[in-house]
């Protein structure tokens, strides 16, 4: 009998080569020039959703074994530097409620539409990416939940980034410190607005198009700016660490640090639009003119803060 070959020689394994690179290259051109792939996707990110919460169940038993095994002491430091952090928190929340509600009377005064409360829900860290040229995370909401592309996504120190991708039970954010991810901030020191883009780096943005005689400066807070409607103005962004003047360049390369910790956090919030109101009376009437009753509230709040100044 003819001993039978070890190894074949046929060309099968070629052609199976070559249809899965066919097949491969018609998924990317679809996927590229066709919308109805992000459904499949969607489908499909709904099936691995069980994978991702089976392959995070090892980190979470490590954390619940780690807190099941902690030194008494360490508990007990611990909880001191809760109660110190809560009674901290407790005096600024008081002295937040001050300044609310003396925003609220002034705004009342000039007839400025109140700002409201902007809903949330809370999502729980799933994943990270281990590609080192993609700075993404999976949480643990979907659309069953409400949520949706576009979505802002904070954490307790500041903006992580938006969402970017969504299926049923989960969804896919892109974060702040991404490279192709920028946003609209302003200097909350004096109102300059300019755009972050990410570097790349957890720990690096790039603040983009600054003039070289602006004034911007170690230490500064970027905050959102809520241009483009896409983030709610006033939440952290970065903070500037670097601020380089090039003699002869026209603009100025700064660097920032952001506020949110994007290595760290394993819990956010995931931001809704406030809800639609009825437009209410503003101080500008339908002819563009200030009324008088604005500007009377105005000056009075003038008068009144030159007062204090003179009692001091």
């Amino acid at each position: 009998m003819p001993i039978k070959p070890l190894f074949s020689h046929a060309s099968l394994p070629g052609y199976r080569l070559f249809f899965c690179v066919l097949l491969a290259s018609i998924l990317m051109f679809a996927d590229q020039r066709f919308t109805r792939m992000e459904d499949v996707r969607a489908q499909m990110t709904m099936i691995v959703a069980p994978i991702q919460w089976v392959v995070s169940v090892p980190s979470d038993l490590l954390n619940w074994g780690a807190l099941a095994l902690s030194d008494q002491q360490a508990l007990v430091d611990e909880n001191r530097r809760l109660r110190e952090q809560i009674l901290t928190l407790s005096h600024r929340g008081q002295r937040l409620a001050n300044l609310t509600a003396e925003n609220a009377e002034l705004r009342d005064l000039l007839k400025a539409a109140q700002r409201r409360d902007i809903p949330y829900i809370t999502a729980e860290l799933l994943s990270l990416d281990n590609d080192p040229f993609s700075h993404q995370m999976v949480v643990d909401r979907g659309h069953r939940n409400g949520a949706y592309v576009g979505q802002p996504v904070i954490d307790a120190f500041g903006l992580v980034g938006q969402v970017t991708a969504v299926s049923a039970y989960s969804s896919r954010v892109l974060l702040l410190a991404d490279a192709s991810h920028a946003l609209p901030v302003q200097v909350n020191r004096n109102g300059l607005r300019f755009i972050v883009q990410g570097a790349g780096r957890y720990g690096s943005v790039k603040v983009l198009h600054v003039p070289d005689t602006a004034d911007i400066r170690e230490g500064d807070l970027l905050t959102t700016s809520g241009l483009a409607g896409r983030f709610p103005p006033g939440h952290p962004v970065a903070r500037v660490t670097d601020v380089y003047h090039d003699p002869g360049q026209p603009f100025a390369q700064v660097t920032a640090e952001p506020s949110a910790q994007l290595q760290r956090s394993r819990h956010f919030l995931l931001l809704f639009p406030p809800p639609r109101e009825e437009i209410e009376d503003t101080i500008w009437g339908e002819d563009m003119e200030i009324s008088a009753a604005a500007l009377h509230a105005a000056q009075r709040i003038g008068l009144q803060q030159d007062a204090a100044r003179e009692v001091q």
